[in-house]
């Protein structure tokens, strides 16, 4: 055979490789019953009959197919969170916004590319706050370009040279109840999560990291909690951060990670490069993982819960010795009175020499909370706690009967709180949060830019405490004492314009404000909510419904979707209670807020 025609079938084996193939995966979605971190059996949500629920890898342009089969008594859904859905916004999953539920003893397939995006993101269910009962697991997408940035640490699911790292916070009591009371008997009693680490209790049993000698290792980190916050470190060890929620960042050194709810980091650990990385004295021998939330009591062993995993760090010179091996102890040596180095959006920039966006349109929204004069606490946006329409929104976008209608915000339904945005128009979105809590904040649909923090408006705090929940007088008068040193404070305004990272779950800190920006390239209906689930449930959420017209002429609904609102007894046409006028009779009233006392 001559050389050419050697070369020529090489490279088409090459091409055969590198083809998109389609991964098949099947969730068999039902009830578990298990005692997750030795508080007792709870009942949960899980995956063929087990939990925790395993990672799915794909390669960038894979075909996920996940055949989902409920054998729930309600109705169920999958969300990815962080993939765009391009052309496929009906796929997203979040129930009565771009589906109906898939309906008990019903079967369907998600089937979508994720063509142009790469790196950590996660399955979750989006109906009825399902992924707080365990419904939920990491997507891995490795960049198979052969120019991939950190190609050499790059993601391989069978590689031990490239290790995950998921996190979850599992409370005792099931989701429904927890939400009821805070709905109802605000504040509720304080509960203190339990930290699962690879879905399992983190004082039982923590992953083993392997790190070989002179060799970079990839770690990466996802916080799939549902409420509260978690911190990776290596004590005595730098991590370089590579990646946020699907996006290449330039190489940025810290002391540790701080992941909120719906966060992802990927981070490289070069232990070669200090020469005294396995020298036990002066390095920890060990990994830690640290489960936190300012807005509860502290409380020694409870908030924050620290465990420790073990590092194996292995010298392939010598193969059958470790050059030093971790123990599971909490004597880890870490350098005292120096401040760490934490994970920051402003200061960690974006790998892709990008300037911040020229801004078409700007949009300024208020998180907020409530007390409503039906007896119940709720939050807000812009004073709107938001409320599922009868008619999934984006079926009514696709619909009504014109194009100006599809435009109507009010026939969405007040308490979708629904915004129009134009094709293409770069959106500025100013979120402030005039609140003594942190506030995950999750765009789907989409990655914005970070350019800017800052205080929120003295006229726009509050003026007293918010109540605290009943404890021991010592650990009231701890929390109060955060809140009087969160109102007292102004923070400084801290901007990116220049290289700002992208992500699309940000963190809104207490009395502050933070400014992304994104372009409206992706027509769909899109969700943008706090990911902490229970402030989802109490009503932090409202809905984009993007470039209505193109929307309109560009998607074709799955007729098996459809059918999944038939058996539900759900329209499929119409504005948000099916009418295909503007006839809105049959909606609840717009909840009313208790009025503040003068």
């Amino acid at each position: 055979m001559e050389l050419t025609a050697i070369v020529a079938l090489l490279l088409s084996m090459q091409c055969l490789r590198l083809q998109a193939a389609t991964v098949r995966v099947r969730w068999d979605v039902g009830y578990v019953y298990l005692d997750r971190d030795g508080r007792g059996v709870r009942r949960a949500i899980g995956v063929n009959g087990t939990l925790p629920v395993p990672p799915v890898y794909l390669n960038k342009g894979d075909r996920l197919e996940l055949q989902v089969n409920n054998t729930l008594d309600v109705p169920t859904s999958v969300h990815a969170h962080g993939v765009f859905q391009n052309g496929t916004a009906y796929l997203d999953g979040p129930s009565m916004v771009t589906q109906c539920g898939i309906p008990p003893a019903s079967v369907f397939a998600y089937s979508y590319k994720v063509a142009n995006q790469s790196g950590l993101f996660w399955l979750h269910g989006h109906t009825a706050h399902q992924n707080a009962a365990g419904l939920r697991a990491p997507l891995v997408v490795r960049d198979t370009d052969a120019q991939a940035p950190y190609r050499s640490q790059e993601m391989d699911g069978n590689d031990n040279d490239y290790q995950l790292l998921w996190f979850e916070d599992w409370y005792p009591r099931e989701f429904n109840a927890r939400a009821s009371l805070t709905i109802h008997h605000f504040p509720p009693p304080v509960t203190y999560p339990s930290a699962l680490v690879n879905g399992h209790n983190g004082a039982w049993q923590m992953p083993l990291l392997r790190i070989a000698h002179e060799k970079t290792r990839r770690i990466g980190l996802i916080n799939m909690s549902i409420t509260e916050s978690f911190r990776f470190s290596i004590p005595g060890l730098k991590l370089l951060v590579t990646e946020a929620d699907g996006y290449y960042t330039m190489p940025t050194p810290v002391d540790g990670v701080d992941l909120g709810p719906g966060q992802r980091y990927s981070v490289l650990i070069s232990p070669a490069n200090d020469t005294s990385a396995c020298d036990v004295q002066t390095v920890s021998p060990a990994y830690k993982v640290e489960l936190y939330a300012d807005f509860i009591p502290r409380r020694l062993g409870l908030n924050p819960r620290v465990h420790y995993g073990r590092i194996h760090y292995i010298d392939k010179r010598q193969p059958h010795a470790s050059a030093c091996t971790a123990n599971t102890t909490h004597s880890v040596s870490e350098k005292k009175n120096q401040p760490m180095v934490w994970t920051n959006d402003i200061r960690i920039q974006g790998l892709a020499n990008q300037r911040a966006l020229a801004v078409d349109r700007q949009i300024e929204v208020d998180l907020g909370g409530a007390e409503f004069t039906d007896h119940t606490v709720r939050d807000t946006i812009d004073g709107i706690t938001f409320a599922h329409a009868r008619i999934p929104t984006l079926y009514s976008v696709l619909t009504l009967p014109t194009d100006a209608m599809a435009r109507n915000t009010t026939l969405y339904g007040v308490q979708t709180h629904t915004v129009v945005l134009d094709h293409l128009r770069v959106i500025e979105l100013k979120i402030n949060n005039p609140n003594f809590l942190v506030h995950p904040m999750h765009l789907h649909g989409h990655r914005f830019q970070v350019v800017e923090y800052g205080p929120v408006e003295l006229s726009k705090r509050p003026t007293a405490l918010p109540p605290t929940a009943a404890e021991d007088g010592g650990a009231a008068e701890s929390l109060s004492a955060y809140y009087s040193h969160i109102l007292s404070t102004t923070a400084p305004v801290v901007g990116n314009y220049e290289r700002p990272t992208e992500r699309d779950t940000v963190m809104v800190p207490p009395m502050q404000y933070v400014r992304i920006r994104f372009r409206a390239d992706n027509p769909g209906v899109w969700l943008l909510h706090c990911h902490m689930d229970i402030h989802f449930a109490m009503g932090m959420a409202m809905t984009f419904v993007e470039a209505p017209e193109m929307l309109r002429r560009s998607v074709n609904v799955p007729p098996e979707m459809l059918d999944m609102c038939r058996a539900l007894s759900v329209g499929t046409r119409g504005n948000a209670v099916g009418n295909m006028d503007f006839n809105l009779d049959g909606l609840p009233p717009l909840p009313t807020i208790v009025p503040a006392a003068v």
